[in-house]
């Protein structure tokens, strides 16, 4: 293809309102432009990048055996109401109404649709295991979109739903789309890690995002060098320390903390690690009656190391606090403790409250905590002395740097990422609010198990460019780059040599199958290398009439420092020799 028969848009700045690296590349790169808050038209040279990963994508879901269709936009609200969604999903989930005063959904995913698709389709257990996807448009209200692609409104997704006859076959559906996935980043040329996710209320043991790396990440990941351990934050263990509790060394005491309402502030003032302070986080239970009015609420206390931070998802799985909990109110904490937050602990309390302790703090000794009045806080505090062992002992917090594997084989570290993909195991969680059942071999009708694996098709691009750009622009790996080559001619319109060399190069390589591009828009050098460098196109050759003199033409990679000089009559095959066909 030649440039004057594309269409190309770079632009010199970068849009004010474009946050990260990524919205303000693909912004100057003229590969989207903004429509609306969240919502953007993909140009031509971002639309050539979204159909490389597509291609990418469909290839290997079809090699892993499921069958491509295609779900509507706009969805019949009476699907997500058998299920529930539609009033609990929140305002994410836009609701419209047609001409009828009837009630539909713009789809942010297709669980309630494609179940509708099994349960009249799928009757027999000689059909299952069966494996639908689509690529789609789908569309979530954002409350505040941001970050370009990352975080828009409108979006492509690729989704897949399987479905199996039991948890046996489910698990073999799952592991084969977890397999596929690992294919398709493969080939996306994305440094990423698949790490162990939460499956929420859902429970089960089968959930993995795969997080691109970079250090942009909304995300944290963290994983074991020396061995294959890989969790996001919220399902990372926290171990509890080698060794059990150390013995008591130090007599209690209460001691002044004047104006001292943090665990930091404390541990300054009394010369101590953060380390050797507990810190106190009061939550609170709520029991309601029919009409949704709180008949009895019960408070919690949380005990976490001074220098650790609670993790809510953990928390939330604490038998008690799975149906949801708060933090408590000064009312309440007042009514318990008798004191202000900051001075709090669980010693010498009003009323009796659960005490859950992390791991960390059950195996503490001689710890500081608040002392339950203002201005003081206990030093030496030892459990089974001081005060009862908790009520619950369990992994309540985020995991830090150097903290132990739970695998046992290292140490774990921690690194930024982007989620692009997420395989999980559904269960029967949508096949039996929709009554999606097959009939087995002894003619009984039983739930389909189900499994649903996505991939963010657009937020590829964005994720792709914060793990590859430099001040120039954009370094797109080869697999999904808008074009593979771009032939530089200086002097096009004024060279016949010139003219007559890069036509003919670029004939050849795109007859070979490569995608070549030609710019025959008469720039000046420095200007065409500048946008093809802000693209990003993997490799460019540049011919001039001084290099066609000597027989010679300059190649270059979009990582390297410098050009290299090729033989004109050996440019093709040079460059055959380097890229992906």
């Amino acid at each position: 293809m030649k440039a004057t028969q594309f269409f190309i848009s770079t632009l010199k700045e970068a849009p004010a309102d474009a946050e990260v690296r990524s919205h303000q590349l693909m912004m100057r790169a003229g590969m989207i432009k903004r429509l609306g808050a969240g919502i953007y038209n993909y140009m031509p040279m971002g639309l050539r990048v979204i159909r490389k990963v597509e291609a990418i994508i469909r290839d290997e879901m079809n090699r892993a055996g499921a069958v491509e269709l295609l779900m509507p936009v706009v969805q019949p609200a009476e699907l997500w109401q058998e299920t529930g969604r539609f009033d609990k999903m929140g305002p994410e989930l836009l609701r419209v109404k047609d001409r009828h005063d009837r009630d539909f959904i713009i789809q942010p995913t297709s669980e309630e649709v494609v179940t509708d698709i099994a349960r009249q389709e799928l009757r027999s257990y000689k059909q299952l295991p069966k494996n639908f996807y689509h690529i789609q448009t789908k569309f979530r209200d954002e409350r505040r979109p941001r970050f370009g692609v990352m975080r828009g409104r409108e979006f492509t997704m690729k989704d897949a739903y399987s479905f199996d006859r039991d948890p046996a076959g489910a698990a073999k559906s799952y592991d084969a789309m977890f397999t596929a996935y690992k294919r398709i980043f493969d080939r996306f040329g994305l440094a990423y890690r698949a790490v162990a996710a939460d499956t929420g209320a859902i429970g089960g043991d089968l959930s993995h995002e795969f997080q691109v790396i970079a250090d942009t990440g909304e995300d944290a990941i963290v994983y074991c060098p020396t061995s294959d351990y890989a969790a996001n934050m919220e399902l990372a263990e926290g171990v509890a320390p080698a060794g059990g509790r150390p013995a008591a060394s130090q007599a209690m005491v209460k001691t002044p903390t004047p104006g001292k309402a943090t665990c930091a502030d404390v541990a300054e003032l009394l010369g101590l690690p953060l380390s050797q302070t507990v810190k106190s986080l009061v939550m609170a239970t709520d029991e309601l009656n029919e009409a949704g009015d709180i008949v009895k609420a019960t408070v919690w206390l949380l005990l976490l190391r001074g220098d650790h931070d609670l993790n809510e998802v953990k928390a939330g799985k604490v038998e008690g606090l799975k149906r949801g909990f708060r933090f408590a109110t000064l009312a309440e904490i007042d009514e318990h403790f008798g004191c202000k937050p900051g001075y709090l602990g669980p010693i010498g309390l009003k009323k009796p409250v659960q005490v859950i302790a992390d791991r960390t703090v059950a195996a503490m000794a001689d710890f500081v905590c608040g002392a339950n009045d203002v201005d003081f806080h206990y030093t030496g505090v030892n459990w089974g002395r001081d005060l009862p062992e908790p009520d619950l002992v369990v992994d309540l917090r985020n995991v830090v740097e150097g903290d132990p594997s739970p695998d046992g084989k290292g140490v774990l570290a921690i690194q930024r990422g982007i989620e692009v993909g997420h395989v999980f195991y559904l269960g029967t969680k949508y096949s039996q609010a929709m009554n999606a059942t097959y009939l087995d071999e002894t003619g009984k009708p039983r739930l389909m198990e189900m499994g649903c694996y996505g991939i963010g098709v657009t937020r590829i691009l964005g994720a792709a460019i914060e793990q590859n750009h430099d001040a120039r622009g954009i370094i797109w790996p080869e697999a999904i780059a808008p074009f593979t080559v771009v032939i530089c001619p200086i002097g096009y319109d004024r060279s016949a040599e010139v003219k007559a060399a890069a036509d003919a190069l670029h004939d050849e390589l795109r007859d070979s199958g490569i995608d070549v591009l030609l710019d025959d828009r008469g720039e000046r050098p420095g200007a065409m290398f500048a946008d093809w460098e802000l693209i990003g196109v993997p490799h460019r050759v540049v011919i001039s009439d001084r290099g066609l003199k000597d027989g010679k033409v300059e190649a270059q990679g979009r990582r390297d420092e410098a050009a290299t000089s090729v033989p004109a009559a050996e440019i093709a095959a040079w460059v055959k020799g380097r890229v992906q066909v």
